[in-house]
């Protein structure tokens, strides 16, 4: 990550998140807004049945691996309900709330509901905290230049062409998911265990069922890498506009509230297209402050973050989509740079 120049504000820490939220209280943007998301939930359940249909009528045919680009972006679309069912955005009922979450992370995504909630919340506690934010932390991909130079062997050549490697290694990411859930439920620890596991098995089972009834193994799998690549690729390039290669913060500015969403965000610019492809996400400094809002309603409260970000003067970072992605991978061929010339 790079360094942030300091910022200095006119008001105490947390000043600003305190005018922020009683701005977007008064404006209505917190309250639940379940028509929105009954018509998005209704139109990615109707594609989903389209596609399984199609599965069934044209068995054996080669032309239904036309199908597993449909599959990916409805799996990831789900993905992104799953997401604001998390964040408390479709109610404010725990209970509501984790069922509907088991739903469409375990049972219709395979993905571990608890494992990714404990991920998540971690992430919005401490965004690009490189202690304790578990997105940045070093993996296969390293972020921060002192987790870069502590390489060696294969992880060295790795980082060394990671900017190159980015987006091929997205195709793995739906399976890296899948797997990870999986690890994560086969230790002590994270609640309802065995509903989660049983959900994933179902959905496991369901998955495969289908495929064996409708396609030859060899269409099978070729259906299997299309749809699990592309879900991985668009998944991982919604994600990775949000935070990658933006500052490492200082003591002060990541006590404050305010600033440490703010200056580790980066919002993608754009339209109706851009928030349903993106899932809301590209208003990623107006969730990250207020992560139960609806995703309805964060076009209307960046319009009020904005000024009050030019009102004291802190930094608002907003860019077109490809410019994001150019931004990560410059960031990542920067962090490799020093293998590269030792």
């Amino acid at each position: 990550m790079t360094a942030h120049p300091a910022v200095a504000v006119s008001r105490p820490p947390a000043a600003l998140y305190g005018v922020a939220l009683a701005r977007v209280r008064a404006a209505g943007l917190l309250r639940r807004r379940p028509g929105p998301y009954l018509v998005l939930w209704a139109g990615t359940m109707g594609v989903l049945a389209v596609t399984v249909a199609a599965l069934v009528r044209w068995q054996d045919s080669w032309w239904l691996l036309m199908a597993a680009p449909v599959l990916a972006v409805v799996s990831a679309q789900i993905g992104f309900l799953g997401h604001d069912i998390a964040h408390r955005q479709v109610s404010h009922d725990r209970r509501v709330c984790l069922v509907l979450g088991l739903v469409h992370a375990n049972l219709l995504s395979g993905l571990s509901y608890g494992w990714w909630m404990a991920k998540h919340n971690a992430h919005h506690a401490h965004p690009n905290d490189l202690e304790s934010d578990p997105d940045v932390r070093p993996g296969v991909l390293a972020f921060d230049v002192s987790h870069a130079v502590t390489r060696r062997g294969t992880q060295a050549f790795v980082t060394r062409n990671q900017a190159w490697l980015f987006f091929p290694m997205l195709l793995l990411e739906s399976a890296n998911l899948y797997v990870a859930g999986i690890r994560a439920l086969a230790r002590p620890g994270i609640r309802h265990r065995a509903v989660e596991l049983s959900l994933i098995g179902l959905h496991t089972v369901l998955y495969l069922s289908l495929l064996a009834m409708t396609m030859t193994w060899v269409q099978a799998l070729a259906f299997v890498a299309i749809h699990q690549g592309l879900r991985g690729l668009y998944l991982g390039l919604s994600f990775a506009p949000n935070h990658k290669g933006m500052p490492v913060l200082s003591g002060a500015e990541q006590a404050d509230p305010f600033l440490r969403q703010v200056l580790t965000s980066r919002n993608v610019r754009g339209g109706v297209v851009t928030d349903l492809a993106l899932g809301g996400l590209n208003y990623q400094i107006e969730h990250h402050l207020f992560p139960s809002m609806p995703r309805a309603n964060l076009g209307r409260a960046q319009a009020i973050v904005k000024d009050l970000c030019a009102e004291h003067e802190v930094p608002y970072l907003e860019t077109s989509l490809f410019a994001s992605y150019a931004e990560v991978i410059r960031h990542l061929h920067a962090v490799g740079a020093p293998l590269r010339t030792a």
